[in-house]
């Protein structure tokens, strides 16, 4: 998909970039596979505000994605790409020849009326899926599981993939698109191909309306706040407000998150930078 840019009739459209949606089809969504998203505009069950800057947006239903792939054997076709509000991917409707209609993540160069097959012996071409161990070294793939039958869970957002680097006896070697380098269990399944959407990182709203419409409300800078409402709030004038740290304390410059006893440590051989 091209990116697009607009005659600048309104200053919002003066910087404005987006995507050019010209080439999805124009249908309604598959009814059956359709979900409410109720807002929670960043409230717990008291009410209160736990994660700022969420709230408003406009009216949003879900889409069942199939991140499991498990009609093995099974021929589907591509009917129809769409827009799906609850991702940054694009989202295909595929009709199997047993009569199930499901929707997938979209890969890149997948165009309607493609087949498209999973299983343990198929063909390493875009859109098939297959167990990690099937694939060849080398191969670019993207809705990765990270534990055998539970879906995928890598590489789902728009524009990203991992590379199958090595199979071993009981794990396969994957590089993941934040540049880690790590083991994952080989009967675990995954896409050929790279999610769709490549130019999503590119876009430009170009207003504060286009935000409102995502449900995001504006940010205020922490160092402004009073006391009681940040960790760097308070001050005389334009106080520093000391580290960057988040609501909670957590600083946000070079502190590790990510906890040392994780259970799944021992499957990272290269950690990103």
């Amino acid at each position: 998909m091209a990116i697009r840019r607009k005659k600048p009739i309104t200053a919002g459209q003066r910087f404005q970039i987006t995507i050019d949606y010209t080439k999805l089809s124009k249908v309604k969504p598959e009814k059956r596979l359709l979900y409410p998203v109720k807002k929670i505009n960043g409230r717990n069950n008291q009410g209160r505000v736990t994660v700022p800057h969420r709230g408003g947006g406009h009216k949003r239903r879900g889409r069942i994605i199939d991140f499991k792939r498990r009609n093995f054997g099974v021929v589907g076709t591509v009917k129809t790409i769409e827009y799906d509000p609850m991702r940054t991917a694009f989202i295909m409707l595929i009709h199997y020849q047993n009569g199930d209609k499901a929707y997938l993540i979209a890969p890149k160069g997948i165009k309607i009326g493609d087949k498209i097959l999973s299983g343990e012996k198929v063909e390493p071409e875009i859109g098939n899926a297959m167990p990690l161990y099937s694939m060849p070294s080398g191969t670019i793939i993207h809705n990765v599981e990270l534990i055998p039958g539970a879906g995928a869970t890598l590489a789902r957002s728009a524009g990203t993939y991992c590379q199958l680097v090595n199979i071993q006896s009981k794990n396969a070697i994957i590089k993941l698109p934040s540049g880690e380098i790590r083991m994952v269990n080989k009967n675990c399944m995954a896409t050929v191909g790279t999610v769709s959407k490549e130019d999503h990182a590119s876009v430009i709203l170009g207003k504060a309306g286009r935000k409102r419409w995502l449900g995001k409300r504006p940010r205020v800078r922490a160092t402004v706040m009073n006391p009681v409402d940040h960790p760097m709030g308070g001050g005389e004038g334009k106080h520093a407000g000391g580290h960057p740290r988040s609501r909670l304390g957590i600083k946000s410059k070079g502190q590790r998150t990510r906890n040392h006893k994780k259970y799944s440590n021992k499957m990272i051989i290269k950690r990103r930078k």
